[in-house]
């Protein structure tokens, strides 16, 4: 199957470059390209892209608003979205999380792991290394104005095994190292996840590690 990816950069050298990867991987074709967030939105409808590599700080509407627009598009609802940041840890990061992106990477990041990351994200599964995840929790929790009732929704509708695996995401752990820690199959694993998902409201992986950091399932550095 082959990707199809959406660039998203108010730099036309980066946007090149990325192309020129992009372009050598057999898996993996450039349907478009963007250098504000109000173009990426226009070609996310009429490109249909399965994955938009998103820059953040850009000119006329910036990628987190592109990012909330595109994943709360019922009729866009497949596609994913991967941050691209010159910071990782930039507080910015987090709220594009919470606007529905599927993960995020440094603009330094080698391209055989970006290729890799966009292989992940197209998948359905999110990009949050531990240190990534740390950083995101971190900021997130940080920032005064976080309304905790944004991912507080469907906590009570939790199975005890929803709200046990819930909390491993939060932790970092992928759906092989859950289903070895809870003596279970790696598709067992994946269908709590994804009933997880359903009950709390979280677009992927990367909004459940959020919820189970906003309602105490797993904290900062624990």
């Amino acid at each position: 199957m082959t990707i199809r990816v959406l660039l998203v950069d108010d730099q036309a050298l980066l946007r090149g470059t990325f192309k020129l990867l992009l372009e050598s991987a057999p898996d993996m074709e450039v349907v478009g390209e963007a250098s504000t967030g109000a173009e990426a939105v226009h070609h996310a409808l009429s490109e249909r892209a399965d994955v938009v590599l998103m820059d953040i700080r850009m000119p006329d509407m910036d990628g987190i608003e592109a990012t909330r627009r595109i994943t709360g598009n019922e009729d866009l609802a497949g596609v994913k979205i991967l941050v691209l940041t010159t910071f990782e840890t930039d507080e910015l990061v987090v709220e594009a999380i919470r606007a529905g992106a599927s993960g995020f990477l440094g603009k330094g990041v080698d391209p055989a792991d970006l290729l890799d990351a966009i292989r992940t994200v197209a998948s359905g599964e999110a990009l949050l290394s531990p240190v990534a995840t740390t950083a995101l929790i971190t900021q997130f929790l940080a920032r005064p104005h976080v309304n905790s009732n944004s991912f507080a929704s469907g906590l009570n509708e939790l199975t005890a095994r929803e709200l046990e695996i819930t909390a491993l995401v939060g932790s970092g752990l992928s759906n092989t190292e859950i289903a070895e820690r809870l003596f279970i199959s790696p598709a067992t694993a994946k269908t709590h996840l994804h009933r997880a998902m359903m009950k709390t409201n979280s677009r992927d992986r990367a909004q459940l590690v959020v919820f189970a950091y906003q309602n105490g399932l797993v904290t900062a550095g624990g």
